[in-house]
């Protein structure tokens, strides 16, 4: 929790938003992703030419037995695009979609190298974890 006593100003408090995005920011540069960036990836590298919203939506909701809302999937993809793990083009516009173009997501060499990060990462905390018995404290 902030108190007044430790120093800074309004904006270094943990609950304030600009420091969250910072924090987010911050955690990015080290080449660590969140689940969902993780996932994201994941589901785009796996969809490879059909990777635009609605089927990433789909795939997610099939892997993770939750429907992710758009907002949660848009967001972290564009962030990805602007960190250079993901790029993406615009494909023909088409009558059923009112002329409107589809938005493809490709992985990137930056996005690969981050998801072998990730993983190895995740793998070394999982390291040596054979009991699914929680410790009484």
């Amino acid at each position: 929790m902030y108190h007044p006593a430790q120093g800074g100003s309004g904006v270094d408090r943990p609950g304030n938003i600009f420091y969250i995005l910072n924090q987010m920011a911050n955690r990015a540069k080290d080449g660590l992703l969140s689940r969902m960036e993780e996932s994201l990836l994941l589901v785009v590298w796996d969809l490879r030419q059909e990777a635009y919203g609605v089927p990433i939506r789909s795939r997610l909701a099939e892997l993770t037995g939750r429907r992710p809302s758009v907002g949660a999937v848009y967001v972290p993809l564009e962030r990805l695009v602007e960190q250079g793990l993901l790029r993406a083009e615009e494909g023909e516009p088409t009558p059923i979609r009112g002329g409107r173009r589809k938005r493809f997501y490709r992985l990137t060499p930056r996005g690969l190298k981050a998801l072998q990060e990730t993983r190895r990462v995740t793998e070394r905390l999982w390291a040596g974890k054979t009991q699914w018995k929680a410790r009484r404290v």
